[in-house]
């Protein structure tokens, strides 16, 4: 009775993979071409600009909250990026400064950190709740992306040979070892949040804060510093997804990632995260974390306060 017990939990865990893996097999027998490797990295250069939003959102609702900002962020960023691969950027003595493909990339991830951070700073500083605060970045996002260039696109994005910005295209269209690199680039950002997630004590501390953020910060979770660390990661992710989609296309458009947000919403709980954050109902494995290796007590703290931080 156990042993089938066990079974299907186990099923029932898997349901989503199952499931994922009965459409494949559908549109194998029914598409003779789907099968194939070509078809697959396709499929899966696309599906990284999701997984690299859901990475990011995965963390944020670890927290217990959201981050509607993602796709107007994403649009922004592909801008910035064609703004400074056409235009450069303009200094006050009428002189231009034209960056190279890795410069322009660095200085496109550090604005997506800078509005990630703004929301985190904005919802811990002022107590503003995420939805609303993410809201409002994505309508100034947005509105700012469309004002960027007087609603018009950046076209042809392959920069000049004389002001060595060329490349840019190889970002979302090239291969490393046969395999396209937004496909790499979602790996990495996976790995390392999975060992944010599960290897480091901000893990500890964006699961306390999402199961109980009272009793973390009683126990002594950084919460401000957790918080602003997993929008900026967020952002970050963002930014990454408006170069590759820029780089993809060539262009540079002001509605681009437009409903990316509900696409990585939709990811992220369908792999397993709890919509309410914190670990998932039933997951005494990370329950046992928060406890055991979360500092437990500060100094000055009463035997009632530990009664909560340890939340039973």
């Amino acid at each position: 009775m156990n042993q089938k017990y066990m079974i299907y939990m186990y099923l029932l865990k898997a349901r989503t993979f199952i499931a994922l893996l009965l459409v494949i097999a559908f549109f194998s027998v029914m598409v003779p071409n789907f099968l194939t490797t070509s078809n697959l990295l396709i499929m899966t250069q696309h599906v990284a600009i999701t997984g690299l939003l859901a990475i990011g959102m995965t963390l944020v609702i670890l927290t217990g909250g959201i981050d509607l900002s993602v796709g107007a962020v994403a649009g922004i960023c592909g801008m910035v990026a064609g703004a400074l691969l056409t235009n450069g950027l303009p200094l006050w003595n009428g002189s231009v400064i034209f960056f190279n493909v890795p410069e322009v990339i660095l200085c496109v991830a550090l604005f997506g950190v800078l509005v990630g951070f703004v929301n985190g700073a904005v919802i811990t500083r002022f107590g503003v709740a995420p939805f609303i605060c993410t809201l409002g970045m994505m309508y100034v996002a947005r509105g700012s992306a469309l004002l960027f260039n007087d609603g018009s696109t950046y076209p042809n994005l392959n920069g000049m040979e004389a002001l060595g910005n060329t490349g840019f295209s190889t970002l979302g269209s090239g291969t490393l070892l046969g395999i396209y690199l937004p496909i790499w680039l979602m790996i990495g950002f996976l790995l390392l949040g999975y060992w944010l997630t599960t290897k480091t004590p901000l893990g500890r501390y964006i699961y306390a804060i999402g199961g109980n953020e009272s009793a973390a910060r009683l126990a002594g979770v950084p919460i401000v510093k957790a918080k602003i660390f997993v929008y900026a990661f967020s952002g970050l992710c963002s930014a990454f997804v408006g170069l590759i989609v820029a780089s993809q296309l060539q262009t540079a458009h002001p509605m681009t990632g437009n409903m990316f947000e509900m696409d990585a919403i939709g990811a992220t709980v369908l792999g397993g995260t709890a919509l309410a954050g914190g670990p998932r109902p039933g997951n005494r494995i990370n329950h046992w974390r928060v406890r055991h290796r979360l500092p437990r007590r500060r100094h000055g703290d009463d035997g009632g306060q530990r009664f909560l931080a340890d939340g039973h």
